[in-house]
């Protein structure tokens, strides 16, 4: 095998598929990168058993074959080569060198029959849409995953696939976030899989604002997003997610309409004061005017007031200043409103104009 590359076009797959590679592995080969070339095509391929990326470029005048790289020595390497470099890559008995004017790198590799191959995917739905509709829906939902929490099924984010749109929810049990998009050829029964939380992250990070078409194919156990330079499976979570729709708040009529802007900026010069453990601030919503109120052990205190539509009088109620912010954060609207019960029930953030996107935050006793 041996193909020649431009650094900058080398470098772009690089850094799509070496995030995939753990720093700690279960075997050898995972921490390496399957590098083939085949009829004039490079493709790169990352895998940790969960997650598969393979990235695919064309080369000229390349020699057939495949190996495998260690993942991050090879991407640390085009990364610290000279602008404009022509990085050219030969393989030899168990080494790799990669060369570039007067640099030269000797690598070792291990044989390609050692990486593990993606099973099968037995293709059950396809969604086509929009590359940026995936890309919105998941950075205004994704934050609210759970980290490792007994609850495997939190761990990751929903796709509510059905015939005329797709829905992304996550909660970690202490807030939640939905958006939902329509998709020009949805599923074609209505089908719910839980993508796991670094499944969710790479296709993220992958991701571009175009309006291009990307296909997702759902299979029995995995997921594949297709465009024509990347090609992304991750398996999916066993199990069931919960009923959210039970959880998103019902006869919260007590609205509160502020400008977002002016209440991200409050919450978060407020969240300075708040207890660095618990980051509670408290709410005083009355007419026309929401205050915000936050206290920490040393007998400091902030206190925000900015104006609001409103015509709720006299309720106060304590809520997680990180997860307002985020779900504040999340929305795009001018301005938000805060659907709320009494002191004791969860609060529906979404903006004034659209309920494509809604934030269920639970209260704090403060």
């Amino acid at each position: 095998m041996r193909f020649a590359l431009q650094r900058e076009v080398l470098l772009k797959p690089l850094q799509q598929v070496v995030n995939v590679v753990e720093r700690r592995q279960t075997m050898p080969v995972l921490a390496n990168l399957l590098v083939q070339v085949e009829d004039g095509r490079l493709s790169l391929t990352a895998s940790d058993l969960e997650v598969e990326l393979i990235a695919q470029l064309d080369v000229g005048g390349a020699e057939s074959g495949a190996t495998t790289i260690p993942a991050r020595k090879w991407f640390d390497i085009v990364r610290a080569l000279p602008d404009g470099s022509e990085i050219k890559v030969s393989q030899g008995a168990e080494r790799v060198t990669v060369s570039a004017g007067r640099s030269r790198f000797v690598l070792s590799s291990l044989p390609a029959s050692d990486f593990p191959s993606a099973d099968e995917l037995e293709v059950v739905d396809r969604v086509r849409l929009p590359e940026s509709v995936l890309k919105e829906l998941i950075e205004r939902t994704a934050f609210a995953m759970a980290q490792q929490d007994v609850r495997f099924y939190l761990n990751g984010l929903l796709f509510d696939l059905r015939e005329t749109d797709l829905r992304c929810v996550a909660t970690d049990g202490h807030r939640l976030a939905s958006c939902e998009a329509s998709v020009p050829t949805g599923s074609k029964t209505r089908r719910q899989i839980i993508v796991p939380r670094k499944g969710v992250l790479e296709l993220q990070r992958l991701l571009e604002g175009s309006d291009s078409m990307i296909e997702l194919e759902i299979g029995r156990s995995h997921i594949r997003a297709r465009r024509s330079d990347v090609t992304f499976t991750s398996k999916l979570i066993d199990g069931r997610f919960p009923d959210y729709e039970a959880v998103i708040p019902i006869g919260a009529d007590r609205h509160v309409t502020v400008d977002r802007e002016v209440l991200r900026a409050a919450l978060q010069r407020a969240a300075i004061l708040s207890n660095e453990k618990f980051r509670g601030v408290k709410l005083e919503v009355s007419p026309n005017q929401l205050r915000i109120v936050a206290h920490n052990p040393e007998q400091e205190e902030a206190v925000e007031e900015i104006e609001a539509e409103t015509a709720v009088d006299g309720l106060g109620i304590g809520f997680n200043v990180g997860y307002l912010l985020e779900a504040i954060s999340s929305l795009r609207g001018e301005k938000v409103m805060l659907q709320l019960r009494d002191s004791n029930s969860s609060a529906l953030v979404r903006e004034v104009d659209s309920e494509t996107c809604r934030h269920v935050v639970m209260p704090l006793r403060l």
